[in-house]
């Protein structure tokens, strides 16, 4: 009888990482631990290309299992239960296992799939398969093979020392453990885009920072909660980060009083870019990372990026760029930040927005309208009266 909960953790890109292996499995391993961290009883160890997770029976093993899968690099967990490697013992747990189901669910048919990982092993993986089912079908009466769509699909992992049986495979979201792929600033706004782009990001291993601009009065204190909201999202999936909120309305006035209307918003994304970049380069970030999807709006087609990409000399990350509007908003319910980017607050790009905004900014026009503007001084004083928030999961 198994006096813990053992959980299979398996490796999604990490496992293609050759030489680099074991340190990716290292990190994987830290992250794993770090979000399991508000749980006592937990032992969390790689073996043999896979992670093993064993909690006391006590513990909320949904929870856990929740928590586990949102780190990134993880492909898929299975709850398991372990036999002596010898096929008794394995025939006898898998003979508990099948009738725990069979209460549980009423499962009625079944089909065992067996993989040998130690070669040395003297059965090889089909005959081990056909063993244990014999097994199963003797102890468990009421169960029928069914080789083509069973109701349970039943795992044996046989190893070295000991061996798993389990049935489901509870999908992970793949990706690279989070710290092994440098730093980024993302610009994080209320809307649904932003929010998924940095998860994007932080899914390739990179560790996120982010910035947000508000044009408070005109933009509600409660609009800026909605993207703390959003912020400790996010930080479930990437853990604890800080957030740097910079008010833009002394930038936009200026932009109003000084610059063509038609221009607007292209000059104020220039300058939320240049800020971006400044706080990016205080803070250790390589690159920025922004939720603009090509076409989508604006100051967002092919030509505006162009001129926005200009005012910056650091990488801009657009992992949005190309994906159609439906597929992001069904991202972001799959994230959980969809129902709060929904919510109907304002936003700094709302304000002063102009009737016909510039959809083909030429950059030279562009650059002759801010020499106008003290673009250093704005940019100086905007950084320095930043308010520094330090967000934590939800």
């Amino acid at each position: 009888m198994n006096e813990q909960n053992i959980l299979i953790v398996r490796c999604g890109e990490v496992a293609l990482k050759g030489m680099n292996k074991p340190y990716f499995e290292r990190m994987l391993v830290d992250r794993i631990r770090r979000n399991l961290k508000g749980f006592h009883g937990i032992d969390v160890k790689r073996s043999e290309g896979l992670i093993f997770v064993r909690a006391e029976k006590n513990l909320d093993i949904k929870e856990i299992i929740k928590q586990i899968s949102k780190v990134f690099g993880v492909a898929s967990i299975s709850q398991a239960v372990e036999a002596p490697s010898n096929l008794d013992a394995i025939g006898a747990e898998a003979v508990q296992y099948m009738m725990g189901l069979i209460e549980e669910k009423g499962v009625k048919t079944f089909k065992v799939e067996a993989k040998r990982a130690d070669k040395n092993f003297p059965v090889k993986s089909p005959e081990i398969g056909r063993i244990i089912g014999a097994k199963v079908l003797i102890g468990c009466k009421v169960l029928k093979v069914d080789v083509h769509q069973p109701d349970v699909l039943l795992h044996v992992d046989v190893r070295s020392d000991k061996s798993y049986i389990y049935d489901a495979k509870i999908q992970g979201f793949g990706g690279l453990p989070l710290g092994t792929n440098g730093k980024g600033m993302a610009l994080l706004s209320g809307g649904i885009d932003s929010p998924v782009a940095a998860w994007m990001m932080a899914k390739r291993g990179m560790l996120i920072e982010a910035v947000h601009f508000h044009s408070y009065p005109y933009t509600s204190p409660r609009a800026q909660e909605k993207v703390e909201d959003l912020a400790r999202i996010v930080a479930s999936y990437c853990g604890r980060f800080k957030l740097h909120c910079v008010n833009l309305l002394p930038i936009q006035e200026q932009i109003v009083a000084n610059c063509p209307e038609e221009e607007t918003t292209i000059h104020v994304r220039m300058f939320m870019m240049r800020i971006a970049q400044r706080i990016a380069q205080d803070t250790g970030c390589m690159m920025l990372i922004t939720g603009e999807n090509l076409g989508q709006v604006a100051s967002q087609t092919a030509e505006s990026l162009v001129v926005t990409d200009a005012s910056v000399s650091m990488p801009v990350m657009r992992p949005l760029i190309a994906m159609d509007k439906i597929d992001i908003m069904e991202k972001a319910q799959e994230i959980g930040t969809y129902e709060t980017s929904i919510q109907p607050y304002e936003d700094c790009c709302t304000v002063f927005l102009p009737k016909h905004p510039s959809t083909k900014p030429k950059l030279e026009r562009i650059l002759e309208s801010e020499a106008a503007l003290d673009i250093d001084g704005l940019v100086e004083a905007a950084v320095a009266a930043q308010e520094v928030i330090q967000i934590f999961p939800e």
